[in-house]
């Protein structure tokens, strides 16, 4: 009788071990672990796209024929407006003196960098009139920009767009969703 008494006890102190090992994996997999795989970096200086509302995106923006995406605007784009400083903020005498000045290319992390096996135009999307803000965060009421989140593992942002959110459009839309269509 004690031995059976023993080996039930046994099995609840198992149970509740097994129970708590459970909801910690799950902490670890869900709070700690991605906490652990990102790390925030600084950009080099702050954009307001906010005091930029009078010029349209595609001043800054532009695409390439084929439809590419051209990068992030090149310093040129910046002297147009700000061969000296027009305001007080801190952020305009960081890019007129340590980049203007010295001609220096601004380094941008990009939130939106994809994968080297991805390629992707936005020409098709243009033609369908798709808004850019449908696949990217809406910047026209950033005054600041928001915190860069780096994968220490892949080195790419915690907001580059992930594959099942272009599925999941093109599905909707009834357009191609073979591999081949992106990755090349």
């Amino acid at each position: 009788m004690k031995e059976e008494k023993k080996s039930a006890s046994g099995k609840g102190v198992g149970g509740i071990f097994f129970f708590g090992g459970f909801i910690l994996a799950l902490i670890f997999g869900w709070i700690v672990f991605p906490n652990l795989l990102f790390s925030e970096k600084a950009q080099p200086l702050n954009f307001s796209h906010v005091a930029h509302q009078d010029s349209t995106c595609d001043q800054c923006h532009s695409f390439n024929p084929d439809g590419t995406y051209s990068g992030i605007p090149r310093l040129d784009n910046c002297v147009e407006c700000h061969e000296s400083p027009m305001t007080s903020e801190e952020s305009e005498r960081i890019l007129v003196e340590e980049y203007i000045q010295k001609q220096q290319e601004i380094p941008w992390k990009v939130y939106a960098w994809q994968p080297d096996n991805v390629f992707f135009s936005h020409a098709p999307h243009q033609a369908k009139n798709i808004e850019c803000t449908q696949c990217h965060r809406d910047v026209s009421k950033e005054a600041k920009l928001p915190p860069y989140s780096e994968n220490r593992l892949t080195g790419y942002s915690k907001s580059t767009m992930k594959m099942i959110d272009c599925e999941k459009c093109h599905a909707q839309m009834g357009a191609n969703n073979n591999c081949q269509v992106c990755h090349k």
